[in-house]
């Protein structure tokens, strides 16, 4: 059996005692308590605190990280304080958060899985429900981010910008500090009112600190700001103005391989099975081509595969046109990565 440094090690836990260890049904029953310094504290503020009862139960369990394919549960005693400031509340354990049934390590790592994850991959892979995924991020939310105000200071340069969650037309605003590149606020909805409430929460010197709006080309986004903000320069977000210019580039390449296509139905056989006749146009060929170059027309040039390279050179012999729209839209993105036009110019 583990002597119980290692089993604290594991548990990455820390003014905590190892009791006993049981093993049942696939599941480690950890006993431990806190060590006395840390007994008898307030759960929200940590004072050390007069003990009032020993609760319900006079006892709790804790979610701790799986070992492996098994469970860990920790088990402690556990009693409620009187505190002057707080009242009667469950006292502080050093192991979890104030009303939590996770150990710090577990919501860390159930938080971090949320962002980089959906909640149903996540809730499969820590075995628990999908509603307390959603409770865990909320704690260790409010952890991280205990002055919610300082967000809003030292605000230069922002970045406004809708997308949609779930089914249908379900839409989530965002606002971003350009400087920090941290979202610094979110609502649902999207349009002026949602985006004016932003405002709303800012006082009078905080939008005049406001330099720079960047956003898509949305109308209510100007209206905010010359309300809001007037002395702002208002600016279009690199990732918007490329992805206009890829559509506008695919749109080129749908109706080159229109064209091409409806010139081959003017002078093709009927169909029939078997091999193509010797005078079928070799346009057939050439309209396919341009049909599955839409992956191959999106990539930048630096990032293309050997294979994929020889495709755009094919391309800027076949088509011309096409292939120039293609070297506008990769001049457009080396705008926003070169410091100089003449350094954007050689790039090209």
């Amino acid at each position: 059996m583990l002597c119980n440094n290692y089993i604290k090690k594991i548990l990455n836990v820390k003014y905590t005692a190892i009791d006993k260890t049981v093993f049942e049904d696939d599941t480690f029953i950890i006993q431990v308590h806190a060590t006395k310094g840390h007994q008898c504290r307030c759960g929200i503020c940590g004072r050390k605190c007069k003990v009032y009862d020993a609760g319900n139960y006079g006892a709790r369990t804790w979610r701790a990280c799986d070992w492996s394919t098994y469970k860990v549960i920790l088990v402690a005693p556990s009693c409620r304080v009187r505190c002057p400031e707080h009242g009667v509340v469950t006292c502080q354990f050093p192991w979890a958060r104030h009303n939590s049934g996770f150990t710090y390590d577990f919501e860390q790592i159930t938080a971090w899985l949320a962002v980089n994850c959906s909640k149903v991959a996540v809730s499969e892979f820590m075995r628990i429900s999908w509603g307390t995924v959603g409770a865990i991020v909320k704690r260790v939310n409010d952890a991280l981010d205990t002055d919610p105000e300082k967000r809003f200071n030292n605000l230069f340069r922002i970045g406004v910008d809708e997308t949609s969650y779930k089914k249908g037309h379900k839409y989530i605003t965002t606002v971003i500090n350009h400087d920090t590149g941290k979202v610094i606020w979110a609502s649902e909805g999207h349009g002026k009112s949602v985006f004016s409430s932003f405002f709303d929460q800012l006082t009078e010197e905080q939008r005049a600190n406001i330099q720079l709006v960047s956003g898509d080309g949305a109308k209510w986004i100007d209206e905010c700001i010359k309300e809001y903000c007037p002395n702002a320069e208002r600016c279009v977000d690199p990732f918007h103005v490329i992805s206009w210019a890829m559509e506008a580039l695919d749109d080129m390449r749908v109706d080159t391989w229109r064209s091409i296509k409806k010139e081959v139905a003017l002078c093709k056989r009927p169909a029939k099975r078997g091999r193509k006749p010797k005078d079928t146009p070799k346009t057939i060929d050439v309209a396919k081509e341009i049909k599955t170059s839409k992956l191959i027309l999106g990539k930048s040039m630096e990032k293309l595969t050997s294979r994929q390279a020889d495709k755009i050179d094919w391309i800027s012999k076949t088509d011309p046109k096409l292939f120039r729209a293609y070297k506008l839209k990769e001049a457009l993105r080396y705008v926003f990565h070169s410091d100089t036009a003449e350094e954007a110019e050689e790039k090209t």
